[in-house]
């Protein structure tokens, strides 16, 4: 633990040695596989490689920064799921990650998938998803957005407010269509994650509470509405979660809501859906399941809860995102600047600044996140020396990883790659600074195509309307 001191945080005990867990490499050349994706590697001249294609080609053809998806990675743990949870129905969230190219592999993997806005929609059928097998997520989904999604007939409508409610019956009547509806619910679960991304205590914007009624009466008033078809409930716990702890209280609250439902109210739901949220190793000290093993433990629960409740086992579904695309990725940068700053006490900390940084990557300043790097474009013989990875913009809270081991001749050109990237980091990047936003480039079998094009000055002139003055 690092102790507050009253001249600043560089001044207290242990600050500048890096967090407990991260431990000093014998060769800081070495990747940490299970950090990447599945065809990345290092080759005798210790350039990192993605399904065979160096990264100084990658930057040579594409430039830097540039998001570097692994399509067959990708494709694999969509598969994993799929098959893991066999029986269920998996829905893809796109909000971790979604393009024309992301929601057709989605689709070709016999997976469904998840969107929240009227944009995420609109690429789910460009890339010709099946609107069926479409879920759509929000708490404040706008009339607009609602009759788009009755128009195209999504697969099932979560909904997430009594005004939603009045809003989807509004639109239904006299419309001559009925939507699918699931009910969000807020369990009461304290996800061991960050405040922002624990979506089911109660003091937060999601969902209904279970335990103040809330949720109860939602379901009365959507089966009262002559529009509205109630499939199920859904609960999403959290992000990053590592066990099933969390989704055995949840499935517990949950069901026994259901078990509720149907007593009280008359009406047996076919559905439930228990979220996603399913963590993945950004550094060495996340240990993920598997999404066999988180499976089997999630079955059994919901099989144990329901046979307790005396009541069928409803049609499962879970919504895994940056479990399939977070590794799936890495980010590829280009070193611009290293300095050493002096600190008191005799103390240093290597600054190396990239050509990215909190545009291409807000997880660090959001979040506190963690994240590791490499050297990526060459072997070094140099001794491992703790490093701070920044990127260009006029924020000093723009840190892309807090604390790695680099060798310590890492130099201006120089590539870095920073590896589980692929979620919430092209969808969440901005043109803060007016910083152009990275392409998403897709590599399979020796090849590369660029599935998101990188932003030019046209692209982001074109929306100035101001013109000149007279």
């Amino acid at each position: 633990m690092v102790r507050a001191h009253e001249a600043g945080w560089a001044h207290a005990e242990g600050a500048l040695r890096g967090p407990a867990w991260l431990r000093e490499p014998a060769d800081p050349n070495a990747l940490v596989e299970h950090l990447w994706s599945t065809n990345v590697a290092k080759d005798a001249s210790g350039e990192l490689t993605v399904a065979g294609v160096p990264v100084s080609r990658i930057a040579e053809e594409h430039g830097t920064p540039a998001y570097v998806l692994d399509e067959d990675d990708f494709r694999g743990r969509a598969r994993a799921f799929r098959d893991g949870f066999a029986g269920w129905d998996v829905y893809y969230a796109g909000k971790a990650f979604l393009c024309t190219a992301v929601a057709r592999w989605v689709a070709e993997e016999g997976l469904c998938l998840d969107v929240c806005s009227e944009g995420e929609l609109a690429v789910a059928l460009r890339a010709g998803v099946d609107p069926a097998r479409i879920g759509f997520h929000g708490n404040n989904k706008s009339v607009r957005a609602l009759r788009r999604a009755l128009e195209v007939g999504v697969g099932r409508i979560i909904v997430d407010s009594f005004h939603e409610i009045e809003r989807l019956t509004e639109l239904t009547t006299g419309a001559g269509r009925r939507a699918p509806v699931m009910i969000r619910v807020t369990a009461g679960v304290e996800a061991h994650t960050h405040e922002y991304i624990a979506t089911a205590h109660e003091d937060q914007k999601f969902g209904f509470s279970i335990t103040s009624g809330d949720a109860l009466e939602a379901a009365r008033r959507v089966l009262a509405a002559d529009g509205l078809e109630l499939r199920g409930l859904h609960s999403h716990i959290g992000s990053q979660i590592f066990d099933s702890a969390g989704f055995e209280v949840a499935a517990k609250r949950v069901l026994a809501l259901h078990a509720r439902v149907a007593s009280e109210l008359g009406h047996t739901m076919l559905e439930t859906d228990l979220g996603g949220g399913f963590g993945i190793a950004y550094t060495t000290q996340d240990d993920p399941s598997t999404p066999a093993v988180l499976a089997a433990e999630m079955r059994a629960i919901v099989e144990h809860e329901c046979r307790g409740l005396g009541i069928a086992v409803p049609h499962l579904s879970i919504e895994p995102g940056r479990a399939i695309v977070g590794p799936s990725t890495f980010t590829l940068y280009e070193v611009g600047t290293v300095k050493e700053v002096a600190l008191d006490g005799g103390a240093s900390r290597t600054y190396v600044s990239v050509d990215g940084g909190m545009s291409d990557n807000i997880r660090t300043a959001l979040y506190d996140a963690d994240y590791s790097c490499t050297l990526a474009s060459r072997s070094s013989e140099a001794a491992p020396e703790l490093a701070r990875v920044v990127g260009h913009h006029c924020e000093a809270g723009d840190i892309v990883v807090k604390d790695e081991f680099l060798p310590g001749d890492v130099a201006p050109g120089d590539l870095l790659a920073v590896p589980a990237t692929g979620a919430y980091c092209r969808s969440m990047a901005s043109n803060y600074n007016h910083a152009l936003r990275p392409p998403v480039i897709a590599v399979r079998d020796g090849l590369t195509r660029v599935v998101v094009r990188r932003e030019t000055l046209d692209d982001l002139l074109a929306t100035d309307v101001g013109g000149s003055e007279e």
